[in-house]
C-alpha cells in the first residue's frame, strides 16, 4: 500500500504562484523599507512627529495627519511612509491572483462546483479590497 500524498493539479499550480508571490511582496517590503529609513523618500509625517500621534483614535490621527481612509494612499506613493503599502496590498491580493490561476485548470478537470467557488471567492475578495463594501466602523 503506498501511503505517499500527491498534490493535484490545481494545487501545484496555487502553490507555485503562491511561492512566487510572497517572494516578490516580501522583497517590495524590504525595498521600501530601505526607501524609508534611509529617508530616500520623505515620509508624510516625520519620524519624530509619530509620537504624537500613536495615543490618538484612528479619526483624530487621521484628521490631524490630513490621511484620508480607504484607497486614497495611492496618491501618496512618493512618500517613504506610504509607500510600502504597495507590497501590503500586493501580499493581499495574491490570493486573488493564485485563485485565478486555477480556475482553468479545475474548469478543464470539469471540476465545475469547485470552478464556480473560485470564481466567487475571486468576487467577494476583490469587492472586499475595492472599498465599495463599508462596515466596522469605518
Amino acid at each position: 500500500m503506498n501511503d505517499t500524498l500527491k498534490a493535484t493539479e490545481e494545487q501545484m499550480a496555487y502553490a507555485k504562484l503562491l511561492d512566487i508571490g510572497m517572494k516578490l511582496g516580501m522583497l517590495s517590503l524590504v525595498v521600501t523599507f530601505i526607501l524609508y529609513v534611509f529617508g530616500i523618500l520623505t515620509p508624510h509625517i516625520p519620524v519624530s512627529d509619530l509620537p504624537k500621534y500613536w495615543s490618538m483614535p484612528v479619526k483624530q490621527y487621521l484628521e490631524a495627519t490630513g490621511i484620508h481612509p480607504g484607497w486614497a494612499w495611492l496618491h501618496m506613493l512618493n512618500r517613504g511612509d506610504f509607500i510600502n503599502f504597495l507590497g501590503i496590498a500586493f501580499l493581499s491580493g495574491v490570493t486573488i491572483l493564485c485563485y485565478l490561476r486555477i480556475i482553468p485548470i479545475l474548469f478543464k478537470k470539469k471540476d465545475t462546483v469547485y470552478a464556480v467557488l473560485a470564481i466567487i471567492e475571486v468576487l467577494v475578495l476583490t469587492l472586499a479590497a475595492s472599498g465599495i463594501l463599508r462596515g466596522g466602523g469605518h
